[in-house]
């Protein structure tokens, strides 16, 4: 008999290239391979051939499975088949409730490791050239979940609305529109927003405006769920926003 295991990996933002080679390693060896939604599902070619590939994502709202029915999943065919291998997009311990499957499983005994993987909060704006952090912009940023588990808009987004960091919200499309009250009712209606959707994939579609247009610009550019939302000064270093900004100053110039 196999010893029952379980690996928790960050598969990471989309880009298959950017997942680990300790994560690789894990997949190769699994028995079993429990995959999300935002995990890239070319990561499986990399398991055995024999082993099991379970879909266990979120797509538009409906669950395959609850959170209870995949944790019990889990212990069920670590006892059953071994090395379970469970696939997270981006890094399983930011807002991907990779810490209660853990918790979970070792409530069984079941031995567990942690891959961590690259966040989409940090690797999105990347992709498109817009840093977290840079001097003169920004000194820090908040990494914060645009819905609670009540489904409401997090408190935390009020206050960093109140920061001069950059702000990365996750989960928070289908709150975009209070997400961009918050920030007017603080005096950031000019503030650089960008909104980015697969970020580092091929398909990458983006934003670029400020908070006070960012609904109709969303709209525009054809944005839907799941997307990563960055509010900031860094915002501003993107091209296309230097662009927009330098023609407005053109067009104020000739008035």
């Amino acid at each position: 008999m196999n010893i029952p295991r379980l690996t928790l990996i960050g598969a990471g933002p989309g880009d298959i290239d950017l997942v680990t080679m300790k994560g690789i390693r894990a997949i190769k060896s699994a028995d079993v391979v429990l995959y999300d939604a935002l995990a890239n599902e070319e990561l499986l070619a990399f398991a055995k051939p024999n082993a099991l590939r379970i879909y266990v994502g979120k797509r538009l709202g409906k669950y395959v499975y609850t959170q209870e029915e995949i944790n019990q999943k889990i212990v069920a065919l670590a006892l059953e088949y071994g090395h379970v291998v469970r696939l997270k997009g981006g890094d399983p311990f930011v807002f991907g409730r990779g810490f209660e499957e853990i918790e979970y499983a070792r409530n069984f005994n079941i031995e567990c490791e942690v891959v961590s993987g690259v966040t989409s909060a940090i690797a999105a704006p990347a992709s498109i050239g817009i840093p977290v952090t840079t001097r003169g912009f920004a000194e820090s940023f908040w990494v914060i979940t645009g819905t609670t588990k009540a489904g409401t808009l997090s408190n935390d987004i009020a206050l960093a609305a109140q920061s001069s960091a950059t702000v990365v919200i996750l989960m928070g499309m289908s709150k975009l529109a209070q997400i961009c009250e918050v920030f007017a009712s603080h005096g950031k209606s000019e503030t650089p927003m960008a909104v980015i959707q697969n970020g580092t994939r091929k398909n990458v579609n983006f934003a670029i405006g400020t908070v006070s247009t960012m609904i109709q610009t969303v709209k525009e550019q054809q944005i839907s769920n799941p997307a990563v939302i960055v509010i900031g000064e860094v915002v501003s270093l993107h091209p296309s926003f230097i662009e927009k900004f330098s023609e407005e100053i053109a067009v104020s110039s000739r008035l």
